[in-house]
C-alpha cells in the first residue's frame, strides 16, 4: 500500500513537471509569432509607404500629373474638342472688345466728375463705343440698351452728346456750355425749345450755334 501510494505521488510530481515544462516551452513560441506579426506588419507599412500608398504608385500618379500638364501647356490642334471648348472662335478680339470698353467706361467716370468741362468728350467716347459696336463684347444687342445699363445718366442725355459731339466744335461747345449746346439741338431737330435755366441768358433766337462745317461733296 505504501508502494503504490510513492508511485502515484511519484507520477503527480512527473506530470506536474512536463506540464510546466510545457508552457515554458510555449511561451517562447507564442511570443515568437507575436513578434513575426509585429515585423510583418511594419514591413508592410514600409512597402506601402506613409500613407499606405505604394511607392510606385506616387511615382505612377506624378509621372500622369506631368503628362497631363505638358498636354495642357500645348496648343490644341484646331477643330479637336479640346480648342473648341477653350479657345472659342474670336477668343481674342473679344478680349481686346472687353478691355478697350473698359478702358472707355473709365474714362467716362472720369470725366463725369467736372461734366461743365467734360461733356464733350464723353460724347467722342461714347460715339467710338457706337462706332466700334464695343458694346457687343459685353452682350448687349444694342447701343441703347448697353446705355441704359452702363452709363449712369441714362440713355437720352447718352445720345444728346453723341449727337452734340458730331454736330458742334469742340471749342465753341466749351465755350457755349451744355445746357445751350442741348438748346440749340433741339431747335435744331425742331423740338419745343425747353425753358431755359436761369444761368442761362438771352433768348434762343439770338444764340449763334457752334457748328462744324458742313462736309464738301467730293468732287465738287
Amino acid at each position: 500500500m505504501a508502494k503504490s501510494t510513492k508511485t502515484k505521488s511519484s507520477e503527480k510530481r512527473s506530470a506536474k513537471k512536463h506540464s510546466s515544462s510545457r508552457a515554458s516551452g510555449d511561451a517562447p513560441k507564442s511570443g515568437t509569432k507575436a513578434r513575426e506579426k509585429d515585423d510583418d506588419a511594419k514591413g508592410s507599412k514600409r512597402k506601402l509607404g506613409l500613407r499606405g500608398a505604394a511607392p510606385w504608385a506616387a511615382r505612377h500618379a506624378a509621372k500622369h500629373a506631368a503628362e497631363a500638364r505638358a498636354r495642357a501647356a500645348e496648343p490644341a490642334p484646331p477643330g479637336s474638342a479640346r480648342a473648341t471648348i477653350r479657345v472659342p472662335e474670336g477668343a481674342d478680339a473679344i478680349k481686346a472688345k472687353i478691355a478697350e470698353l473698359h478702358n472707355q467706361t473709365t474714362k467716362i467716370r472720369t470725366l463725369r466728375k467736372r461734366m461743365e468741362k467734360g461733356f464733350f468728350d464723353i460724347g467722342l467716347v461714347l460715339a467710338e463705343i457706337q462706332e466700334q459696336q464695343l458694346f457687343q463684347a459685353k452682350g448687349y444687342g444694342s447701343f441703347e440698351a448697353f446705355l441704359e445699363r452702363e452709363i449712369d445718366f441714362g440713355k437720352q442725355t447718352s445720345l444728346k452728346l453723341v449727337k452734340l459731339s458730331k454736330v458742334f466744335q469742340r471749342e465753341a461747345a466749351l465755350d457755349h456750355g451744355m445746357d445751350r449746346c442741348m438748346l440749340a439741338l433741339a431747335a435744331l431737330d425742331g423740338e419745343a425749345a425747353p425753358k431755359a435755366a436761369p444761368s442761362t441768358p438771352g433768348p434762343m433766337a439770338a444764340l449763334p450755334l457752334p457748328l462744324k462745317p458742313p462736309m464738301r461733296a467730293a468732287g465738287g
